[in-house]
């Protein structure tokens, strides 16, 4: 059988809906088209039905209730509610601090607080230098309000050291967010341990799962999370709806709304529900925890194949990332001497990319990769290869030649490969 070409190999950007997940939304764009907060009639009792039965799904493939379960369009959004919602609902701006300080009235947002205990919360928060932009610059919004933040480094194989990041909580710690796995480098960070370390210390903690979920085994509860972030088209479900995950019991997360206008998701995120978008994120949900352990080892076995092809047809090329702390399906490698960009374009038949999708259109090294504390040159060479549901053998066969093909004719014209061959030592047998 032939090739179908270009191969796709970017299943961190996105990935292809599922037949039997589109089979799923079908009936919800025509027949079975009620809103699903239209409650008096039958078309809408359908849709609710329909929302409750993906609700669940969404919920089973993180060990959590489906009432915990806010859906909203996309892991942007839940992004932001998360960290913009815990900010405004748990934490004081220095200019709040003054005004109740300085005995400033009680404002409608702050009804059912006494002073006393708007004045106790806290200031600061806590991430990682490698999360996404999605999450980095919710932060940065924070730190122009006046609020304080810690992003912390990474050690050079992109786990956080945990040591540092205790050291970083202060009595006035409000949350701290870290990412599941990488959306670059798929590097997984010790969540549990981090967990563990938020709860000792009274601290909440939100963790971006988009690239972890149907990828890897996640259980809110045991991992000791208050709030996951999720996206369905992370994981073979339609684009444009996500959800976010609020813990309801011990502690009972307090978040404020960033979308208002008739109350829907317990208030939290206002707006008619896309419900044939949230039927299709429950299947794939549903498909994702079924087939997990399975689509793991397969995807694992062709990312490894892919891995060591490369390294024996190319030299001098370098993994990004922790070499087994990683998603199954992510390769992310720097190629020396070797302009990523020029080598995204020189492989045509190939869809690979030099890192996140949300930032590509950006023309400067990838934050993650100098995060990792290597220079420019090498951020510069990187490629980001992301193996998926619908990859096969022969694509990652077709794929190493094709890499060890467009290499070495861009290093054949570079003068910087020139440059390190000649400074290369000269062996004598």
């Amino acid at each position: 059988m032939a090739l179908s070409l270009p191969i796709y190999l970017d299943y961190h950007a996105t990935t292809p809906v599922d037949a039997r997940v589109l089979a799923a939304m079908e009936p919800y764009f025509t027949e079975k088209f009620g809103n699903a907060a239209s409650t008096s009639h039958r078309f809408g009792w359908v849709a609710e039905e329909a929302v409750s039965a993906a609700r669940e799904k969404i919920a089973q493939l993180i060990g959590a209730s489906p009432s915990e379960i806010v859906l909203t369009s996309g892991a942007t959004e839940a992004n932001n509610l998360a960290i913009l919602g815990v900010a405004e609902a748990n934490a004081l701006t220095p200019p709040e601090r003054a005004w109740l300080a300085g005995g400033g009235e009680i404002w409608p947002q702050w009804e059912g607080h006494d002073r006393a205990e708007l004045l106790a919360r806290g200031d600061h928060f806590i991430t990682v230098a490698t999360e996404h932009k999605a999450v980095l610059d919710c932060f940065e919004h924070l730190r122009r309000r006046g609020l304080a933040v810690t992003v912390l480094p990474v050690r050079e194989d992109g786990l956080v050291d945990l040591a540092a990041l205790e050291a970083a909580i202060r009595p006035e710690t409000v949350l701290i967010s870290v990412m599941a796995a990488n959306n670059e480098i798929g590097v997984l960070q010790p969540l549990a341990e981090i967990g563990a370390i938020a709860k000792r210390r009274g601290v909440l903690l939100h963790s971006d799962a988009v690239q972890a979920a149907g990828k890897i085994p996640l259980d809110v509860q045991g991992l000791g999370l208050d709030l996951m972030s999720l996206s369905a088209h992370k994981l073979y479900g339609p684009k444009g709806v996500g959800a976010l995950w609020v813990r309801r019991r011990s502690p009972r997360v307090a978040l404020a709304p960033r979308a208002l206008g008739g109350g829907h998701e317990r208030g939290l995120r206002s707006g008619t529900l896309d419900v044939p978008g949230i039927v299709g994120f429950g299947a794939a949900a549903e498909l994702a925890r079924a087939e997990l352990d399975a689509e793991a080892a397969r995807t694992r076995a062709l990312r490894d194949r892919l891995h060591a092809g490369v390294l024996a047809a190319v030299p001098e090329v370098i993994l990004n990332g922790h070499p087994t702390e990683r998603l199954p399906g992510n390769l992310q490698l720097s190629f020396l001497h070797v302009s990523g960009e020029a080598l995204m374009n020189a492989l045509r038949d190939l869809a690979v990319s030099s890192g996140s999708a949300c930032t590509s259109a950006l023309r400067e090294p990838s934050h993650v990769i100098r995060a990792l504390g290597v220079g420019d040159e090498r951020a510069h060479s990187s490629i980001r290869f992301g193996v998926g549901r619908f990859t096969t053998e022969e694509e990652i066969d077709h794929a190493i030649a094709e890499v060890a093909d467009k290499v070495k004719k861009l290093r054949d014209i570079s003068p910087l490969w020139e440059r390190a061959q000649s400074a290369a030592p000269k062996w004598k047998a």
